[in-house]
């Protein structure tokens, strides 16, 4: 039986896919609540409240998303079977 696997789907670059969108889990909730709470400082004039207030529910909602993305790649690679124990599966 032949192994009907991508360049993509080697492992490296599901590594590399990975840490990509890693990346901008945490970036993008940062930069905009960050760019929100300073925006809402200046015209308001409470720096740096709304600021810190911005850094931290991005922490929070970063970690929210990096856990579930987590559990969802560890459910599903707990359901799929590896290439190395369907070639010894076939060899039985």
């Amino acid at each position: 039986m032949e192994d009907k696997t991508t360049f993509f789907d080697k492992p490296l670059w599901q590594a590399i896919g990975l840490a990509w969108d890693l990346g901008y889990t945490i970036a993008v909730p940062l930069v905009v609540l960050a760019l929100g709470g300073r925006l809402a400082d200046r015209y308001l004039n409470t720096s740096p409240w709304f600021l810190l207030a911005g850094v931290v529910i991005s922490i929070v909602f970063s970690s929210w998303l990096i856990i579930s993305k987590t559990k969802s790649i560890m459910t599903a690679s707990q359901a799929k079977p590896t290439v190395a124990s369907s070639k010894e599966e076939t060899k039985l």
